[in-house]
């Protein structure tokens, strides 16, 4: 069984077009009748409009085998009082969702990714927090590649608004454990008594994903196809019990291997 990520692992992260193997892996799965998830930490489109996205990509799978945080807000974020910050893509999305953007006195900061955060995007959010609001992650990825570059990921904006506030964080998506718990209830549709332990999860991100999941007992398989160039990059400077279990370069590579 597979929990499997999106962004680079199944799509590019240059031009979000299929990696190696990627759609061949989850054909290979529909035939053989594998049970998996597709995970993704997409938030700049509508749950359904990215997985009809990923629908004209070739990707071949049932909606009831998707989920990204969005699906999982509105059971996190109260809609009134919101101060958002993201993609426009993002904060128009909340909007159509009936989320109340407020950077007034807002009851909640919400952080998403875009490239080009601003200085008085910060001091605005540390503001916020330091009068009380709460800090809500959409997700906890480490790095956000676009366009050959590397950019802080929303989980080291979290950790830096942590500690110039202490305030503490929640995580909406991945690597939250509500998430991968929610993930595994929809595997159960497939699996009626799946457990976690039971479950490889393939992804980019081998300390924001592939991390949180190694420690709820999931096997982890890290792909260098995305946010690292090379497994070297990161995987020396991880803790032994947070190192993943295999690594490739990409999804051909594990069909090859299995």
């Amino acid at each position: 069984m597979y929990f499997i990520d999106v962004q680079g692992t199944l799509i590019s992260d240059e031009d979000k077009s299929p990696i190696r193997g990627s759609r061949e892996f989850i054909d290979m799965l529909n035939d053989n009748k594998i049970p998996y998830m597709v995970i993704t930490n997409n938030t700049k489109q509508s749950s359904k409009d990215f997985y009809a996205f990923l629908q004209k990509q070739g990707f071949h799978f049932d909606f009831s085998k998707y989920l990204d945080p969005l699906m999982l807000l509105e059971s996190h974020v109260e809609k009134d009082a919101v101060a958002a910050y993201g993609a426009k893509e993002f904060l128009d999305g909340l909007c159509k969702m009936g989320y109340v953007l407020d950077y007034k006195n807002p009851k909640t900061v919400l952080v998403s990714i875009k490239e080009d955060f601003m200085p008085d995007e910060y001091a605005q959010m540390i503001d916020f927090l330091l009068s009380g609001a709460a800090l809500v992650g959409m997700h906890e990825t480490s790095i956000y590649a676009k366009n050959n570059k590397r950019y802080p990921g929303v989980g080291a904006i979290l950790k830096l608004l942590e500690f110039a506030t202490s305030t503490p964080y929640t995580v909406v998506g991945k690597p939250s454990e509500a998430f991968y718990r929610e993930s595994l209830k929809m595997m159960r549709q497939q699996v009626p008594h799946a457990k976690l332990e039971e479950i490889t999860i393939i992804s980019d991100d081998v300390k924001g994903d592939l991390g949180g999941a190694k420690e709820m007992g999931m096997k982890t398989i890290f792909v260098t196809s995305g946010k690292y160039k090379t497994a070297q990059e990161i995987v020396p400077f991880l803790k032994e019990h947070l190192k993943p279990d295999m690594v490739f370069h990409d999804m051909q590579e594990i069909m090859e291997a299995l």
